[in-house]
């Protein structure tokens, strides 16, 4: 085994979260690159003492560099589907000649990419055809390149087995597009994660193309009809509907999974083609047992059960803090910064009154009006953002990075201050947090704070809008706070001082 590190891009993402524990706990030593330290900091390897934490952009070559100095192999686990980058295609060759570039002056001897399976002659969907792209790119240079092609990827968390769970559990009849009938061969996550691993200890497997894929090769409706009978739910219908066209499946997907339209559209267009393995070469390699279907289902909804799940889609990405929130001024002259705020005294530890802000969102809900968050998720939906169906990861705690359902964590600090940013769609930035003050021994001040940054009049229309049924939602909120956990209130509800925030002068 090699002294010096592997370097690991995409280190926060769905698969790279899971590779990294995996190779430390088989004594790798691991440099672990994502956009965002903090998110990085969060994870639960990132104290392991053969782990390195690096902040890159591989859009960025200059912070690529550095970061791959020093390492013997990389691989390579970025692929854009950032509805903020609206041309992902460019982005992904960007990246990946950046990638080229940084690995042939850092002087690193290998460079493992996952790619996606797809026939080589004929129609890609531009997702699949971007990704072909890439691993032709990585080849252009002088680094010895393994180009894994893997088909569908299932394990709880991924997003096509969350695909699959909603539309299975919340739709006893399926109208289906045709492709629902084309052949797939998926994979398990573990399956790719020991490829992966594996390529690294086997030096043949440089400058080879490997199609990965499980022993099963069936259709969707299979795969339907399979996840059923995992979860114990009656026989489901599927009825293909010829004129269900690829961007009706994904706005549907949109609606029925928390699985947005960016990532659904993608996805959905790269089974328009068979996705099979051509060859199984790897196999004789590095030799493993293939999970099949069913296995691959049970074990995933076992982790779910257990709230155990160890990655997520919505994990990838980085995260950017509203500049307002450093500096108090607005990104552009003459912002305002609306506020609200109130607070509870309470009879209990500041650990007792953590316990429920942590378990906030997903299964647990928000401590008042849920209807009118689903509502506000359904609104959110509609206008094409997430809606509360992300749920959360897991369900008794939280970390940097992690979605709570229309959320994302910007901060957290056990068991003192949650900091959450709103990525719902509305013309403005928004942030909520949750306060934790000790007073004295047994007595703690809890206290939830909405700030919001209006764009446009617009803006400003729909923060007046919303701010009757704060006093109301709030209120109940720590009500209920302290219901939960069953302490006396000594003080409260009360509201903080509200209104807006001073205008602060541009910084020079």
């Amino acid at each position: 085994m090699q002294s010096d590190p592997v370097l690991v891009t995409g280190a926060t993402g769905y698969v790279g979260g899971r590779l990294v524990p995996q190779l430390l706990a088989s004594g790798y030593r691991v440099r672990a690159l994502g956009r965002s330290l903090s998110k990085l900091k969060a994870r639960p390897w990132a104290s392991h003492p053969k782990v390195e934490l690096v902040q890159a952009d591989a859009l960025d070559l200059n912070s690529l560099l550095p970061a791959a100095q020093g390492c013997w192999a990389a691989v390579y686990l970025i692929h854009s589907m950032n509805p903020q980058q609206k041309d992902f295609v460019k982005a992904d060759k960007k990246a990946a000649i950046n990638m080229m570039r940084a690995a042939e002056q850092a002087g690193i001897q290998r460079i493992i990419y996952l790619g996606g399976l797809g026939e080589e002659s004929g129609w890609l969907s531009q997702h699949l055809r971007s990704r072909r792209e890439v691993a032709e790119i990585l080849q252009m240079g002088s680094v010895s390149v393994t180009w894994l092609r893997a088909a569908m990827i299932l394990g709880s968390g991924s997003a096509s087995f969350e695909i699959l769970r909603y539309l299975v559990e919340h739709l006893p009849v399926i109208l289906a597009p045709k492709w629902v009938r084309n052949p797939v061969q998926p994979i398990a996550i573990r399956n790719v994660l020991n490829y992966l691993q594996g390529c690294l200890e086997h030096p043949e497997t440089g400058g080879q193309t490997y199609d990965i894929g499980g022993p099963d090769i069936l259709t969707y409706e299979n795969l339907i009809r399979i996840y059923a009978d995992e979860a114990g739910l009656r026989k489901r219908w599927i009825i293909p509907v010829p004129f269900l066209s690829l961007g009706l499946s994904s706005y549907w997907i949109h609606f029925l999974t928390p699985v947005p339209s960016y990532i659904a559209k993608p996805l959905t267009q790269g089974l328009r083609t068979p996705v099979v393995c051509t060859e199984s070469r790897i196999q004789a390699i590095i030799p493993q047992k293939l999970l099949n279907c069913q296995e691959t289902i049970g074990l995933a909804l076992g982790r779910i059960q257990k709230q155990c799940v160890d990655t997520c889609w919505t994990d990838a990405g980085s995260i950017t803090a509203p500049e307002w929130l450093h500096y108090g001024d607005a990104p552009y002259a003459g912002g305002t910064i609306m506020q609200t705020g109130y607070r509870i005294i309470l009879d209990a530890a500041p650990e007792q009154v953590w316990d429920p802000i942590e378990n906030i969102g997903g299964q647990t809900g928000w401590y008042a009006a849920d209807f009118l968050w689903s509502l506000r998720g359904l609104a959110d939906r509609l206008f094409g953002g997430f809606g509360h169906k992300r749920g959360r990861r897991q369900h008794t705690e939280l970390y940097t990075g992690d979605a709570i359902d229309f959320f994302r964590v910007l901060d957290v600090q056990k068991p003192l201050h949650l900091k959450l940013f709103a990525e719902m769609k509305f013309p403005g930035e928004a942030v909520l947090e949750f306060k934790i003050r000790s007073f004295k021994q047994g007595v703690t001040e809890l206290r939830i704070v909405s700030r919001y940054l209006p764009k446009g009049l617009s803006g400003l229309l729909f923060w007046y809008m919303l701010y009757p049924f704060h006093r109301w939602i709030f209120f109940n909120m720590l009500k209920n706070i302290a219901q939960t956990i069953h302490k006396p209130i000594l003080r409260g509800p009360d509201r903080l001082k509200p209104g807006r925030l001073p205008k602060v002068p541009k910084r020079r």
